[in-house]
């Protein structure tokens, strides 16, 4: 999977109190490495656990002001920057949208300033990113050189990777990491789809055709420190498994590992009606994202297949 003899060094996590984050800080902290936290708010990397770890270091940071963070960049060897607000937590308004871009840009170009202005700078830096870059494609594997789609995700996210990418020319390397709909029990929409099939409301949404690229979040965890440690990983990486299924299979799928019936799909209309544009965007479009550059590096996925890991995840 990846090497647990790695040598052992500083690494700076941006956003390591959110889903994604709080994982990936924990494991590094199992591989004793020295951790910097930056985070605007308290999380899952807050607790007991961490917070009892002499390796670990948690920074307050408001996500602008690249001069705070000179002390923690010199010096390390790594920066993963997964913080930005969350896409599904409001509706779109152009409120919410201006704050969704905001939080990435804003967050992105302070730690490539402060990369810039380091002694030491790191050697390497992984920016969260989304497959919702391809923006909606019905039909064909999606690889990481397919071209940028159409719509308000599509356009955040080529924003977000211009600005990480400017880190490249202070001889950084690059990953961004493309992500699918990661899966877990306790976090993003899988809690949400296990209670609705737990109460006999399980269903697609609209006719179910468009592409559910899922990961489970072990192997989202992982990818993410593959190639923090495979330098011949650089530009895009799609973070999503193999086995990937239009949405009304992985309902079907869910329902059966569940022995519950996923017969109650949900109108695209009403989902329009009541979530706006994000309903289009993350339940009523998709594509089929194929993780080749992983597989070509010689990642191997725990859960490659979306029945191992729904059985997992659903106990």
């Amino acid at each position: 999977m990846y090497n647990h003899e790695w040598k052992k060094m500083k690494i700076v996590v941006a956003g390591g109190t959110g889903f994604i984050g709080g994982k990936v800080t924990q494991r590094l902290l199992e591989l004793n490495h020295q951790v910097v936290v930056l985070s605007r708010r308290e999380g899952p990397a807050s607790i007991s656990y961490f917070l009892k770890n002499a390796k670990l270091t948690r920074l307050a940071w408001d996500g602008r002001t690249p001069e705070v963070l000179l002390p923690a960049i010199d010096g390390a060897a790594a920066v993963i920057n997964l913080a930005g607000e969350t896409l599904a937590g409001r509706r779109w308004t152009n409120t919410q949208k201006i704050k969704i871009l905001n939080s990435r840009i804003e967050t992105t170009r302070a730690l490539v300033s402060a990369i810039g202005r380091g002694g030491h700078s790191p050697k390497v830096l992984l920016n969260a990113s989304a497959v919702g870059f391809y923006g909606n494609v019905p039909e064909g594997d999606v690889t990481e050189s397919f071209s940028k789609g159409q719509g308000f995700l599509a356009d955040v996210c080529v924003q977000w990777e211009i600005e990480a990418q400017c880190a490249e020319k202070f001889g950084v390397r690059v990953v961004l990491l493309r992500t699918g709909i990661v899966l877990d029990t306790h976090a993003g929409i899988f809690p949400g789809l296990l209670r609705a099939f737990r109460f006999f409301l399980g269903g697609h949404f609209a006719g179910g055709n468009q592409w559910f690229p899922w990961i489970h979040v072990l192997d989202e965890v992982n990818a993410i420190l593959f190639a923090l440690e495979n330098e011949n990983i650089s530009g895009a990486v799609n973070l999503c498994a193999p086995g990937i299924l239009r949405q009304k299979d992985f309902c079907s799928l869910l329902g059966r590992v569940l022995n519950r019936p996923s017969a109650i799909p949900v109108p695209g209309m009403i989902l329009k009606i009541l979530l706006g544009e994000m309903a289009e965007q993350l339940l009523l479009q998709g594509q089929k994202a194929v993780p080749k550059k992983l597989a070509d590096s010689g990642f191997r996925f725990s859960f490659p297949e979306c029945e191992d890991a729904l059985k997992n995840l659903a106990g």
